[in-house]
């Protein structure tokens, strides 16, 4: 049998990326044999691997790969007599690796965005939601604000760096409820060098799709990071739409302790404001 050779790996791996990204795949299918099982398997080994890291290894992958593709780039733009090339080559291993990461995105996280959503697996009453139900839940959000300030503001902030344990037991009875069965392990919540970018984007947090961590930007307040790492958390559960992560990160919150549900009460306000009409 002919040996495969460098250029068909590469022509082989951005083709199995093309089809990975256009390929229709039955959300049933992946939720039975992805989210279930394979991802099910994977995430409690690679977040309790990395929760012993004390930074991010999402900081580390990045510097590595931005080093190496420095490196090649100026051997080929520097090799002598070969700068026409060289650019030619630089524009093909950028494919070629933005496939590779790409593939690995998609068997380690990325996958879950194809899963059933919970809008479409959850029972609850469309015709209920309406601006006037919208303007009821921002009320109760008041009401649970001021009836928690006391306790939650006399708690004492959860470590930066650890995991909240109240917090984590009541996340663990939020995604049961959302039809996650299977074990989801809880990751430490780390800064990272992509600080910068949080600040200048107005990101909270991120889910690191490769080591699963949970990275959470330095600017946010000891009362939010309760519902930005049980959001992150949702994420770490395979519940990859933005949305559905808030409302299961507000759900943990809410059955996690005074300050936990302090903070899930205090984002749902937040957003309710924006729901509801000027006057209300």
């Amino acid at each position: 049998m002919q040996a495969v050779t460098g250029r068909g790996v590469r022509v082989m791996l951005v083709a199995a990326a093309g089809a990975a990204a256009v390929l229709p795949l039955p959300t049933a299918t992946v939720q039975r044999w992805y989210s279930e099982r394979v991802y099910g398997m994977v995430q409690p080994l690679l977040t309790s691997l990395s929760n012993r890291a004390p930074f991010a290894l999402f900081d580390v992958l990045m510097g590595v790969v931005a080093a190496a593709w420095l490196l090649n780039a100026a051997r080929d733009l520097w090799a002598p007599g070969r700068r026409g090339r060289g650019t030619l080559r630089i524009g093909i291993r950028t494919i070629v690796w933005a496939a590779a990461l790409y593939l690995v995105f998609l068997a380690l996280w990325g996958l879950n965005y194809r899963r059933p959503r919970l809008r479409d697996t959850l029972a609850y009453d469309r015709s209920a939601v309406t601006p006037a139900a919208a303007l009821g839940a921002g009320q109760a959000a008041v009401a649970q604000l001021n009836a928690l300030y006391d306790a939650a503001h006399a708690e004492s902030p959860a470590a930066l760096r650890a995991v909240d344990a109240d917090l984590s037991v009541g996340f663990a009875r939020a995604i049961r409820d959302a039809g996650v069965a299977r074990e989801v392990v809880p990751a430490r919540p780390k800064r990272t060098w992509l600080d910068w970018y949080f600040r200048a984007a107005g990101v909270d947090g991120m889910t690191d799709p490769f080591f699963l961590e949970t990275l959470v930007a330095d600017g946010v307040l000891p009362i939010e990071r309760p519902f930005v790492v049980a959001h992150e958390w949702s994420h770490l559960a395979g519940i990859a739409d933005e949305g559905e992560a808030n409302f299961a990160g507000w759900m943990a919150c809410l059955r996690g302790s005074p300050a936990d549900a302090y903070s899930g009460w205090l984002f749902l306000y937040g957003e309710l404001t924006r729901a509801v009409g000027g006057r209300d």
